[in-house]
């Protein structure tokens, strides 16, 4: 886990002298990369370079901390225009990074569009301390969990009105996506949107479809670029024992012992992608492939010197049905494969890689702690084995669905810019997804009624019914939990539930999967938080739209919950690459019009652009189908095996000593959904996920910091344990 950690202190007043940082207080391992009264730490394995630093005239210093393609001319450039207030200029460099800029006694820190790189702030002696990572602030002022926010995240996932700007921890807030956080003189603290409102320039014309799609273009293939120009890193040798992933007709014992001295080695040095069958991670494959340079180093592949060809990986769940369609993906990605650049590594694996497996088949709860709860936790041993099978720097298409497909909201925006003859295509592909019944002749009017409805409700009257629906325990609406919620490329997803799903995520906000199994207690408190929002000012205007707004809050919740991957299945000396979710990514797929958007197949669509226009003309048949019905199989498979030890973790429950659920009602779902009942899966994978890390969390000893007396209650600032049934 990698994090930054700085300190505003405020001297006039003269509080904090001696407890600000870098006199009594330090982080644990941190480097620092300026002090002086507004200090700064990078604490972590970052790369030499991952860490970049610029310095000009009068002081001013600028920080950069991750995977970013400026050149040294560049980053100064941004740094004086950073002194001026454009603060804009520190996100548009390809990459995905932090930047931190002091300009005297003030700090600005940027985040991401989509979330992934977050940013937060807690007051502190007096100033404000920052980091990317909440944990350790709260470690730092002794916080004690917020139940109420544990509450929203499950009842409301996905609803900012819910979540508001904050964390698992009280006191500890976090800076919204698109937003920097500034901070003067340690005294005020504010923060301010980069992102432009509106256009530029007054009544600009809309970007074309051919346009916007070459931007997608032009921008992926620069984000790839950059991960292909850094610094080739080879993994540290000696992991411990680490078993880097299944072969098969070999067990764990055998291939420990056939790596050199019986340990097991780190990933594969240089550059290797993720080969799924899917078009997102074909694509950064195909593309990292052929661009010119060195795309990975692969050691002792014979007929090829080292360096020569990429390392693509694909995984191979050998617990799936042949007919859920994954015997398909691998033949798209052997046929992909055949490109003379790849070398392609199927990562076989069987029940020891099912969701809900904790490592090395042990129990959930004993694995690494993160610095919040994500529904990726009980998948995180899945990954890991394929992670570790993969390169030092490892591209994935995470994000692509959410930064490309339409929400199914946007329906409601069409409407408002009367483009009702765009509905068309979406709706008709709901229809055949529902199957030849009675039902779907109506699927067109009950789609375009939803819309309407949802296009001529005021966004106040919005929250305001889905503060309504969680007093009264109307929760249970939409969908199985197959997650087919885009009408660009779920509505294929042939099956029931796509339509329900589809009509309920036509609304300002929802009540989320976990709701239906929490306490009446904790959504009636829910609905407060949502009627609180609802009494505020609009957020972004009285123009802002519902599909717009559901879109940025989907790609936020998966940008939240990628990062808590990356931290759960961590893998030593590696980077997991996203660049769909890097800033010039999501600017490029956010020019893309609503119109195309919509339309069936739009994704695999621009996809395909995006390898013609870098020369790949030739593609698998079935490139671009939908994969999702696999993870769905393979997620009922892993609660089927394991709901023996799930109904053992809910025996006790922390969530329910902290008042959010009753655990003979969570129990009886778990023994329901494996029994085949169509219960929301990835509503029980957020309530697993937040149990075990609850009681990761409470195992936990220690502290990020060091230095001064008041260690011993530092340690128990968030290992002191849920308080007992505490009054929401």
């Amino acid at each position: 886990m990698r994090w930054l950690v700085g300190w505003a202190a405020d001297h006039a007043s003269g509080v904090g002298g001696a407890a600000r940082p870098g006199h009594t207080i330090q982080p644990v391992g941190a480097r620092q990369l300026w002090d002086g009264p507004d200090p700064l730490w990078a604490v972590g394995d970052w790369r030499p370079d991952e860490v970049r630093l610029v310095e000009a005239d009068g002081g001013s210093r600028l920080a950069v901390l991750g995977s970013c393609g400026a050149s040294d001319e560049q980053l100064r450039t941004g740094l004086f225009a950073a002194r001026g207030g454009a603060l804009r200029h520190l996100t548009a460099w390809p990459g995905s990074y932090t930047a931190v800029v002091r300009v005297g006694r003030r700090v600005t820190i940027t985040t991401d569009l989509a979330g992934a790189r977050p940013v937060f702030h807690t007051p502190w002696a007096g100033g404000t301390a920052y980091a990317t990572a909440a944990l350790p602030l709260a470690d730092l002022i002794e916080a004690q969990l917020d139940v109420g926010h544990l509450a929203a995240l499950l009842a409301c996932p996905d609803a900012t009105e819910a979540l508001g700007d904050g964390t698992p921890y009280a006191g500890v807030r976090r800076v919204a996506p698109g937003h920097a956080l500034i901070m003067r003189d340690g005294r005020s603290r504010e923060t301010v949107g980069y992102e432009p409102a509106v256009p530029t320039v007054v009544a600009a014309p809309p970007v074309g479809a051919e346009a916007a799609v070459a931007g997608v273009r032009e921008a992926l293939v620069e984000a790839v670029r950059v991960r292909l120009a850094a610094p080739r890193h080879a993994p540290v040798p000696d992991l411990g024992g680490l078993d880097p992933g299944p072969v098969p007709g070999m067990g764990p014992a055998q291939r420990l012992a056939d790596r050199p001295g019986g340990r097991a080695r780190g990933p594969a040095p240089g550059i290797g992608a993720d080969l799924s069958g899917g078009s997102a991670s074909a694509t950064l494959a195909l593309l990292a492939a052929g661009l010119p340079g060195v795309p990975g180093t692969v050691y002792g592949t014979p007929g090829t010197s080292a360096g020569e060809r990429l390392l693509a990986v694909t995984f191979n769940d050998l617990t799936l049905d042949p007919l859920s369609g994954r015997e398909a993906e691998l033949e798209r990605a052997r046929s992909i494969a055949e490109s003379p650049r790849l070398h392609h590594v199927v990562v076989a694996a069987g029940e020891e890689a099912l969701p809900y497996t904790g490592p090395g088949g042990g129990p959930l709860a004993d694995g690494p702690l993160t610095d919040e709860p994500g529904p990726s936790l009980v998948v995180a041993e899945r990954h890991r084995l394929r992670l570790a099978a993969g390169s030092a720097d490892h591209l994935s298409g995470y994000g692509a669905r959410e930064v490309l497909d339409a929400h199914p909201a946007r329906l409601a925006d069409l409407l408002l810019d009367r483009r009702r003859r765009h509905l068309l295509r979406p709706v008709t592909a709901l229809a055949r997804a529902e199957g030849a019944t009675g039902r779907s002749v109506l699927v067109p009017l009950t789609v375009y009624r939803a819309a309407r409805r949802l296009a001529r409700t005021p966004y106040r009257d919005g929250v305001l019914e889905t503060a309504r629906r969680l007093r009264e325990r109307d929760v249970t609406g939409g969908g199985t939990g197959s997650g087919a919620w885009s009408a660009g490329g779920a509505v294929h997803e042939a099956g029931p539930g796509v339509l329900d799903a589809s009509l309920s995520a036509l609304a300002w906000c929802r009540p989320g999967p976990a709701a239906r199994w929490l306490t009446g207690e904790v959504l009636a408190e829910v609905s407060i938080r949502l009627e609180q929002t609802a009494l505020r000012p609009v957020p972004g205007g009285t123009g802002t739209r519902p599909g717009e707004r559901r879109a940025r809050a989907a790609l936020a919740r998966l940008a939240a919950d990628h990062r808590i991957l990356e931290q759960a299945a961590e893998v030593r000396s590696q980077r997991l690459h996203a660049p769909f979710l890097d800033n010039q990514v999501v600017r490029a797929c956010r020019a893309l019009p609503e119109a195309l958007r919509v339309q069936p197949g739009a994704r695999a669509a621009v996809l395909r652009a995006v390898l013609v226009g870098a020369g790949v003309h030739e593609l698998p048949p079935g490139w671009g189908a939908p994969s999702r019905a696999t993870h769905t199989a393979a997620a009922r498979t892993g609660l089927r095996s394991r709901v023996g030890d799930l109904i053992d973790l809910f025996d006790a429950p922390l969530l329910a000593d902290a008042g959010l659920v009753e655990a003979r009602v969570v129990r009886k779902a778990l023994r329901a959904a494996a029994g085949g009942e169509a219960l929301p899966l990835d509503g029980l994978a957020e309530l697993v996920s937040t149990e075990i890390w609850l009681r990761r969390l409470l195992a936990r000893r220690g502290s990020c910091w060091t230095g001064t007396g008041a260690a011993t209650a530092r340690r128990r600032a968030v290992a002191g344990g849920v308080p007992q049934r505490p009054s929401l």
